[in-house]
């Protein structure tokens, strides 16, 4: 009788093992959600539908993008590391500002490298710093000599403490003027505040403003990276005589802690095969958006290096952080 029993026990546990690996042999069966936790229209929420465009070539389901505005970011993240870790629910933004900067500053609801399992990098941008086609400074020299003359210069910013922020507060450090930056619930929203004048610069990614640019609603006066973006044609800001280079904007995407080693191979090989198309490609090259893929394990050593150099710049800055 007793060892009929253990038989018994025995193959219950088998049929659990084979059971979950069911569910990551199976994965994926439903739609996957690409939780942008931004409002429509910025650069994030851009790349994500980029990428959702050209996602049914290449995955066998639907891959829908989802927008969880709010909160500078943070709501949207929190509903997706508390989601069941099973693939379906994809941070699209991991390795913006609020994953490599916020957490220098404030306390959050997860950590950023514990509670998360990075998929891959899409894309690295630039921060270009714009003013109203309006405004008669040409040059980011111009600004800052006019800048200085100012009480105070408000800069518009999708989210606060992201990197766009931290770059536009850089930029009024080394050109000596005093900035503060109001932001809104994402780029999009912003620049619109930029364009109709209730704000004199701001700070965004080519994607938010090509097209603004293009029109001639904005101009372009400097970019905050240690070379030219092929994408904006204007200096570098170290190249007029201001020390401002940060790590860029990155753009990945992350599962909560816990999810299959499996399912993350997978939406890893699957959104490599989505950067690597020529549809892909074409669609980045008319938001400015470079390709700068790397898997899982090659992202996560990189991404905790952009966050160490964001805490040396917060430091150099002067910003309190925790």
């Amino acid at each position: 009788m007793q060892t009929t029993l253990w038989l018994i026990l025995g193959v219950c546990v088998a049929m659990m093992g084979t059971g979950g690996a069911a569910t990551a042999a199976d994965f994926p069966n439903k739609p996957i959600q690409l939780v942008v936790p931004y409002a429509a229209g910025g650069s994030t929420d851009l790349l994500a539908r980029a990428v959702g465009q050209v996602a049914p070539k290449h995955f066998p389901v639907p891959v829908v993008v989802v927008n969880k505005a709010g909160g500078g970011g943070i709501p949207g993240r929190v509903d997706v590391v508390r989601a069941r870790p099973d693939g379906y629910n994809v941070l699209f933004g991991y390795g913006s500002g609020e994953d490599i900067v916020v957490p220098h500053q404030r306390q959050l609801p997860f950590d950023v490298f514990k509670d998360w399992e990075p998929v891959c990098r899409i894309s690295i941008h630039s921060v270009v710093m714009v003013v109203p086609a309006t405004s008669p400074h040409k040059t980011a020299q111009e600004f800052v000599a006019w800048a200085k003359t100012k009480d105070n210069v408000v800069g518009a910013v999708g989210t606060k403490g992201g990197a766009a922020d931290i770059s536009m507060h850089a930029f009024a450090t080394a050109g000596g003027f005093k900035l503060t930056t109001v932001p809104g619930s994402g780029g999009g929203e912003a620049v619109t505040r930029l364009v109709g004048g209730h704000a004199d610069m701001g700070g965004f990614h080519p994607s938010e403003v090509l097209p603004h640019i293009k029109a001639g609603r904005l101009r372009a006066i400097g970019v905050a990276l240690d070379r030219r973006d092929p994408s904006i044609e204007t200096p570098t800001l170290r190249e007029a005589g201001f020390d401002v280079v940060t790590a860029g904007s990155v753009k990945g995407m992350a599962v909560a802690k816990g999810t299959p080693k499996e399912v993350i191979t997978y939406l890893a090989e699957k959104c490599k095969a989505v950067t690597e198309d020529p549809d892909f490609a074409k669609v980045m090259k008319d938001l400015g958006q470079p390709i700068n893929f790397q898997g899982p394990e090659e992202y996560r050593t990189w991404l905790k290096q952009a966050s160490d150099t964001y805490a040396t710049l917060l430091k150099t800055l002067g910003i309190e952080t925790k």
